[in-house]
């Protein structure tokens, strides 16, 4: 059976190869594009986080509330970019077509 840790670390991989793939679609919101990068971040700051908690404290991250709180910051962020990124593209589309019916 693989350790949660080790799928962790191997489920990296995918999602490095779905950025590489979604920034190379022209459609793809900027915003949003920008979203998805902030996952890495949010991994990046998770990362040393849990292993900080793990020799300071002697407990996981998801037990330290303040710490675990700040490393999740990231993911909101990141979240609400790629949220944003599509709204702003749907909004453009929407009003695309509204020109066009308009013409």
């Amino acid at each position: 059976m693989i350790s949660k840790d080790n799928l962790f670390a191997i489920s990296l991989f995918p999602y490095l190869g779905f950025l590489w793939f979604i920034s190379r679609v022209p459609q793809m919101p900027r915003l949003a594009l920008y979203g998805f990068y902030g996952t890495l971040l949010f991994v990046g700051v998770t990362i040393p986080a849990g292993i900080y908690a793990k020799i300071t404290y002697g407990k996981s991250l998801a037990n330290l509330d303040w710490l675990h709180g700040g490393a999740e910051v990231f993911l909101t962020l990141a979240n609400i970019l790629i949220v944003l990124g599509f709204r702003q593209a749907v909004q453009q589309l929407r009003e695309k077509r509204l020109r066009d019916k308009g013409s």
